[in-house]
């Protein structure tokens, strides 16, 4: 019998032929992954820009709209910092094993600060989601940009990209988080003793939801707008837009120039449509949009 007493005995489950080698053919995968599935995904608290696209053209329209951020970014903020790897553009998932143990090596050692924009995968054709963070506010950003081209900019490589929807806050779809969202994102344009008498409109977007009628969105976020405002549906000085996507919502307030800069269509910016009138409605929606005023 041996008797060494250097040697300890196995504790149970321990393999009595290699110590605690693990079965051929598996690895432990223990190290987190960074940025996980909710970075993947909308969250509540979220603020972004919303995009459309022409059919199975989104990879491209991603790439074209990184690079249009990035140029206002620099032009607007002065930094270069708009874009860092999203969270879902590339899933290695199956590839080179040493590969993928190198990049979350170096991931990890990276600083931690986010990119100013994270474009979201989404598995809805057509429709794309930039999460932002500050100091981009979503709609001076996205007013400036179609400002510009409706001054005549050419910005490159925008060919498939169609609408830009900006959005301040988000939260879950609920009826609990439309009120919430509501009462953040109109307080600063109507609640302010300097903000009484505002003629607005209410314009939604319910895109894979079944829980939201437009009746119900309309009556819940005219009635957080609150007294002293009216409705006007042409002659607005303020125009609610909410997006409604899933089991997430998001909300934002656009000026009484939203109609004159095409409603934030950058291909109806670049391209003026040169058709009769009957042909324009036919041909200037979005392939997936869905809207009306209220």
């Amino acid at each position: 019998m041996d008797t060494d007493p250097r040697k300890r005995k196995a504790e149970p489950g321990e393999r009595q032929d290699g110590g605690s080698k693990r079965a051929k053919g598996k690895r432990n995968w223990d190290m987190p992954r960074r940025g996980g599935a909710e970075s993947r995904a909308i969250q509540p608290g979220d603020t972004g820009i919303w995009a459309t696209c022409a059919m199975k053209k989104e990879a491209k329209s991603v790439s074209d709209l990184r690079d249009l951020f990035q140029e206002y970014v620099i032009k607007l903020y002065g930094t270069t910092e708009a874009n860092g790897t999203a969270a879902d553009d590339s899933d290695s998932d199956g590839g080179d094993i040493e590969a993928e143990i190198k990049k979350e090596l170096a991931d990890i050692r990276k600083p931690t600060t986010k990119p100013l924009f994270t474009s979201l995968k989404l598995d809805t054709q057509c429709l794309m989601f930039f999460r932002t963070r500050s100091p981009v506010e979503p709609v001076s950003f996205v007013h400036k940009i179609c400002q510009d081209i409706a001054d005549g900019a050419q910005p490159r490589n925008l060919r498939y990209v169609k609408r830009l929807t900006p959005i301040t806050a988000t939260d879950k779809a609920t009826p609990q988080g439309l009120e919430a969202v509501a009462k953040q994102v109109l307080a600063p344009h109507f609640h302010g003793s300097d903000q009484a008498g505002k003629k607005f409109a209410i314009r939604s977007s319910i895109r894979n939801n079944k829980e939201f009628s437009r009746d119900e969105v309309i009556k819940t976020v005219a009635a957080a707008v609150g007294p002293g405002h009216k409705v006007d549906l042409k002659g607005y000085d303020l125009l609610i837009l909410v997006e409604i996507y899933k089991n997430v919502l998001g909300m934002s307030v656009v000026g009484s120039n939203f109609e004159k800069l095409k409603r934030f269509n950058i291909e109806e910016l670049r391209h003026p449509p040169q058709t009769t009138v009957s042909e324009a409605k036919i041909g200037s929606k979005d392939p997936i949009e869905s809207k009306e005023d209220v």
